[in-house]
């Protein structure tokens, strides 16, 4: 698939991604699936996303998950435009934000940290951990650089399955994939 095929590709599951007419309903399943997924993991610090374009918000979840547990961390990305990678400053409900180069909200002033486990949202999905992004490959590139590497989740409604996507150069394989139906795979369960 080349690289115009992706573009129109990634316009196609946006729009669909906002036209689902039962969204709140799958992002409320969602919110469930990631909580019991998250009942066995060991990770104390998890790395987010602010959601976009009608991207699942893991936010609420990983309020709760870190809620009256102070060594929990939950963080949001920054970009490093130098570097092309993410980095994760320390998020909380209030925290001061302020935009970034792409008009996306990140924490204004909070401690940097690297996170444990990645929280990946995903476009579109296929089989063996492949997933596909906006293109910017800001998360394959962090993902691919940091040490240790992070548990990485991908995170996305099953409208976005794609059977037959076939991975990029750059592309990172995800470490388990979750939708509003469940664990899709777990490498690790």
């Amino acid at each position: 698939m080349d690289a115009n095929d992706r573009a129109a590709l990634r316009h196609k599951l946006i729009e669909q991604r906002l036209a689902l007419p039962n969204r709140l309903e799958l992002a409320a399943e969602l919110q469930e699936v990631l909580a019991v997924w998250l009942l066995r993991r060991k990770e104390k610090t998890i790395g987010a996303y602010w959601p976009i374009k009608g991207e699942f918000d893991p936010l609420p979840t990983l309020y709760r998950w870190g809620e009256n547990h102070p060594e929990r961390r939950i963080g949001l990305p920054v970009v490093d435009k130098e570097h092309g990678t993410l980095r994760f400053h320390v998020w909380y409900p209030g925290c001061p934000m302020e935009e970034d180069a792409f008009h996306i909200p990140k924490p204004k002033g909070t401690e940097a940290f690297q996170p444990q486990l990645m929280l990946v949202p995903c476009l579109g999905f296929g089989p063996a951990g492949l997933r596909l992004g906006y293109g910017g490959g800001f998360m394959d590139k962090t993902l691919a650089e940091m040490q240790p590497r992070p548990a990485a989740v991908g995170i996305g409604y099953a409208h976005g399955f794609l059977p037959l996507l076939k991975p990029s150069a750059l592309d990172v394989p995800l470490d388990a994939m979750l939708t509003e139906e469940g664990v899709v795979w777990d490498r690790e369960g």
